[in-house]
Parts: structure tokens; sequence; C-alpha cells
């Protein structure tokens, strides 16, 4: 019990590093903020929505991007630059090293959500919704940070472009099947079912039905659903690392 008291301690270590290196950056920042922004105003401009029709799917982008923002890269830069090596060579087991990356993503995906967060409670959000919304957007940050370093697992490469390309390639599909731009007991049996494997098709039901209170899901299901994806995403991060270091090192 001690020694995993311990390996946690570094991780949040390992965490507080990786925010210090990669995240405190302009255009991160930026990314996190200003992309999520720009796609609710494509979507919204000549529509004349009022702010709080736009406000669960704004939420929704900000999170998921935050979030996801850099964590895909953090391994294959700790590669290059011989960093992760000397972690490794260090009392670090590798799931401390991937927990602190989830964790430096999960507190950047947290920072950067209070902004529509803060907006949501302001405007759209009832007293009786606070409570479920904020430990929701906690749970979705933890979800999609460990998404986007399980992302990062393949292809075992040293080359962060690379990895973010291929984030890219999951990232954006999921934003438009996830009942962000069109809302889902509007779409069709199809896109029903694919927005059900969508873990940010769930924060955005949430956050939908606590502002609008047009929800598709019980909150129930969000919550579990999200809940059962962080712990897949996390429990497939470790595994798929220690099935890759080695070529990773090599």
């Amino acid at each position: 019990m001690n020694q995993v008291v311990e390996q946690l301690k570094r991780s949040i270590v390992i965490a507080v590093k990786d925010i210090r290196i990669y995240y405190l950056k302009g255009p991160v920042i930026i990314f996190g903020l200003v992309f999520p922004l720009f796609l609710a105003l494509a979507y919204t401009v000549g529509r004349n929505m009022p702010l709080k029709e736009i406000l669960p799917g704004l939420t929704g982008m900000t999170t998921f991007f935050a979030a996801t923002a850099v964590g895909p890269s953090i391994i294959p830069w700790e590669t290059r630059s011989k960093t992760l090596e000397r972690l490794l060579s260090c009392p670090v087991a590798l799931w401390t090293v991937i927990l602190g990356d989830v964790l430096s993503s999960f507190f950047f995906g947290l920072i950067i959500s209070v902004v529509p967060l803060t907006l949501a409670l302001v405007i759209a959000v009832q007293p009786t919704g606070i409570a479920l919304l904020v430990p929701g957007v906690v749970i979705a940050c933890l979800c999609f940070s460990a998404l986007s370093v399980l992302l990062s697992a393949y292809p075992p490469t040293d080359v962060p472009a690379t990895t973010m390309m291929l984030s890219s390639l999951v990232k954006f599909p999921l934003v438009f099947i996830s009942g962000i731009f069109i809302p889902i007991d509007q779409l069709p049996l199809w896109g029903r079912i694919l927005a059900s494997i969508s873990p940010l098709t769930y924060f955005t039901d949430m956050a939908r039905q606590l502002m609008l209170g047009k929800g598709y899901y019980p909150l129930t299901v969000d919550l579990a659903a999200m809940f059962v994806y962080t712990a897949v995403f996390l429990l497939a991060s470790f595994k798929l690392h220690e099935r890759t270091i080695a070529r990773r090192l090599s």
C-alpha cells in the first residue's frame, strides 16, 4: 500500500512537470479556448441562436479539446528528448508515468473548462443542476485525458506530429457524432448508434439536460457511461504502453 501511495505522489510530480513544460504555452491555451469557440460560432452564425442554446455544445467542445490538446504528444516528446528513458531508470513504474501524463491533461482541461462552466452556471444552469454539472465536468476531463494518452500508444514513435495527426483523425469525428451540433434525438437511427459509442456524447447530453432541460439519456446513464469509459481508457493506456515501451525505447 505504501508503495502505491509513493507511486501516486510521483505521478503528481510528473503531472506538474508536464504542465510546466508542455501546457503553459500560448498556442496550447488558445487551441483549448479559441478553436471550440470558432466551431460554435461557425455553427450558429445566421441561425439567431441564443447563447444559452450553444452553451452545452461549447462546454463539451472546450472540455474535450482542452483535455486532449497535448496528451497524445507527451510520450513521443519524452521519447525524443530521452526523458522517458531517464524516468524509467528511476524507481518509477510505467503506469506512474502514464498516470502523471493523464493527470496533467486532466488539470489543464479542468482549468480551461472553468470559462464555459462559469458562463453556464450564470446563464443556463439552475442551482439544483450545479451539484451534477461540476462533478460531470471533472469526470469528463479525466475521461478525455485518459483517451488522449491512450491515443499516443500506437504507433510507438518519437515524432509528436504523427500522434497528433492520428489523434485528430479520432477526435474530430467524435465531435461531429456526439450530439454537439445536432441533438441526439434528431439523428437518424444509424446516427444515434454512432453517437452511443462516443464518450463525448454522454457529457454533452448531460450538459444539454442540465442547461436546457432536454436530454436523450437519463443523467445516471450519462454519468455511468463516463465512469466506464474512464476506467476502460486508463486500463487500455496502461496495457498498450506496456506492450509498446520496448519498441519505443529501442
